[in-house]
């Protein structure tokens, strides 16, 4: 099985930075596609930024300039780098990882809350 361990998730005020990672485990068999996604109350899970096997990476029109995501792949590890956070970016912050036809594994979600 598959397991996605997320931790970096914390209170922030408006301006500020933070890290998120993402330590993935189990039966992987070489790089897949990964990302993060979040959820703020009352509203949709989105995408916020995802990176391909080969390294490419695709972000939200909403955090493109200010968020960067990035991967370890000896340490099946992703991060996502947050800088000039807003209160808009609160919410809950999910890891994803694509086994292809396996399907998707999520992490357990890490909560960001940024202040006026």
């Amino acid at each position: 099985q598959v397991q996605l361990v997320e931790s970096g998730g914390d209170l922030v005020q408006a301006g500020g930075s933070l890290r998120l990672f993402c330590a993935a485990s189990g039966s992987i068999f070489g790089i897949n596609t990964m990302g993060w996604y979040r959820q703020a109350p009352g509203k949709l899970r989105e995408l916020v930024a995802l990176i391909t096997s080969g390294g490419s990476t695709n972000y939200a029109d909403s955090v493109k300039g200010r968020f960067t995501i990035s991967r370890d792949n000896a340490k099946n590890t992703v991060h996502l780098q947050m800088n000039s956070l807003k209160p808009e970016d609160t919410a809950i912050y999910y890891c994803k990882l694509d086994l292809g036809w396996r399907g998707n594994y999520w992490g357990q979600g890490t909560q960001v809350t940024v202040s006026s």
